[in-house]
């Protein structure tokens, strides 16, 4: 038996809750398989005070915290890649509850399919308070999914249209292949515009998850939406309130258009700057969003999609893709 681990768990964190947190390990010694196949590593992402000595980790025997001082979640998960030892790599989010049979049943699929890349599955919350009914149409920004119970797969080939598939793994729960990882991580190095898509601090910028799903379809692999995978992502209160979920949805949608455009994605053509604060004056009251929380919050994603409008540069400009279906940029709560 090889002495490298058959997975690596990737948890990167940046001053968490304690008790979430507790609650993420405990679920990770959970589970089904000996702990001697999977290894463990905290990536203490710029954390104040340091993790160290903070959270016990004795009971895994390839167990560690890792630390790196460049803040922001991409940062942090290319440490986690770096230092990660498996062939296969679980993305956990520090508020993410895995089921017992979650590493069994990724590793098994993984074997049996040499053609897949990534690999995802059901995230179901637990809020820390009942929140309105209304928050519920934005679920998707609380990287809360669950598409059913039939297993869903989709791939990139050739040079045909391409588009975002609403089956595509998101970052919480999502294990992928080290060669997919790798590709990753060189595309970074090539393009030091792609480190500016995640989480950084209190920044609610969250393209990395997309980012990193694209480049696994560019390389030609599937990624698989599995329904038998299934994590409980812990929500607190704060995040179901209006303020909240505006600011998240308007980074998204900024994030969003970048990303798809540095896969040569462009359904929306870029905008003058300028013009940015009237079309989001027309867009409130198109949007009608003074009506009532839904609408203001999705009034706050159409400001987010003029900015990255904005953002764009002509001179990358393709011809115009055809429109994207799957709008999940959505997912990196």
């Amino acid at each position: 038996m090889s002495d490298a681990p058959a997975c690596s768990v990737v948890l990167p964190t940046h001053n968490p809750d304690s008790i979430r947190l507790q609650r993420t390990l405990g679920a990770l010694r959970e589970q089904t398989v000996p702990s001697a196949t999977w290894e463990l590593i905290v990536v203490d992402n710029a954390s104040d005070p340091p993790l160290a000595g903070r959270i016990d980790l004795a009971w895994h025997p390839a167990a560690r915290v890792v630390h790196e001082q460049k803040l922001g979640l991409t940062s942090a998960r290319l440490r986690g890649f770096a230092e990660a030892a498996g062939e296969l790599l679980l993305l956990v989010d520090d508020d993410n509850m895995l089921a017992p049979d979650y590493l069994a049943q990724l590793t098994a699929r993984f074997a049996a399919e040499p053609a897949l890349g990534a690999l995802g599955g059901r995230s179901r919350p637990e809020f820390e308070q009942s929140p309105p009914a209304w928050t519920r149409a934005f679920d998707g920004l609380l990287a809360l999914r669950d598409l059913g119970d039939i297993s869903l797969r989709a791939a990139w080939r050739g040079n045909g249209p391409r588009e975002y598939p609403c089956c595509a793994p998101i970052g919480a729960g999502m294990a992928l292949r080290r060669e997919g990882a790798a590709a990753y991580a060189a595309a970074l190095a090539r393009d030091p515009r792609r480190r500016s898509l995640d989480r950084r601090g209190n920044q609610l910028v969250s393209g990395g998850d997309n980012d990193l799903v694209m480049t696994i379809l560019d390389a030609g692999s599937d990624v698989v939406y599995d329904p038998a995978l299934t994590l409980t992502h812990l929500i607190p209160a704060q995040r179901s309130s209006r303020d909240y979920l505006g600011r998240l949805n308007r980074a998204i949608a900024r994030s969003w258009v970048n990303v798809l455009a540095l896969h040569g994605i462009r359904p929306w053509p870029q905008l003058a700057r300028g013009t940015v604060p009237l079309r989001c004056c027309r867009s409130w009251w198109r949007t009608r969003a003074w009506r009532g929380p839904t609408q203001w919050v999705r009034w706050q994603g159409r400001c987010g999609q003029f900015e990255g409008q904005a953002d764009l540069r002509a001179s990358d400009d393709p011809p115009m893709s055809p429109p994207v279906r799957a709008r999940t940029g959505e997912g990196q709560g």
